[in-house]
């Protein structure tokens, strides 16, 4: 018997009225939240709803629009077996508050996603590059990385 956690949007909604933005999708209940709700979006979603599991996070650099970043979080409720997906959009010079706090298994995505794309996490505990060496220069997912890489000389 597959559990459900059906009412969950309704219950995000009424928690953040006008906040939220409901995503049309096939696979799991998604939602966009803003940047400034995402820490008392999480910890909400942890503590209250029990998104107990942290699963990852993902980034989209959507250059050259503005905000040109966007952060996909996914996270599991392991007694009703359900996924919850959401996203938060980020400018390239703002920084993405960190939920390491809320999830400690958000450290090292959230490293990822600095090294690659270059977003800052406010308040991470070690946001140090996690795949490419500490003098590399510029972040190789971004869409305006030269395609050739940098100049070697």
């Amino acid at each position: 018997m597959k559990l459900t956690d059906e009412g969950i949007l309704d219950r995000l909604q009424e928690r953040f009225p006008g906040s939220l933005e409901v995503v049309a999708s096939i696979d799991q209940p998604t939602v966009t939240v803003p940047r400034e709700m995402l820490k008392a979006f999480a910890e909400h979603v942890k503590n209250v709803e029990g998104y107990v599991m942290f699963n990852d996070v993902l980034a989209a650099d959507w250059f050259p629009s503005r905000p040109r970043f966007e952060l996909i979080y996914h996270v599991y409720h392991p007694e009703k077996f359900q996924r919850l997906r959401f996203k938060s959009f980020v400018a390239e010079d703002e920084p993405m508050p960190t939920v390491t706090d809320v999830w400690a298994g958000a450290n090292w995505p959230e490293r990822e996603a600095f090294d690659l794309f270059g977003i800052v996490f406010d308040g991470h505990p070690n946001l140090a590059r996690i795949y490419l060496p500490d003098d590399w220069e510029g972040h190789p997912l971004r869409k305006d990385y030269p395609t050739a890489g940098p100049r070697v000389d």
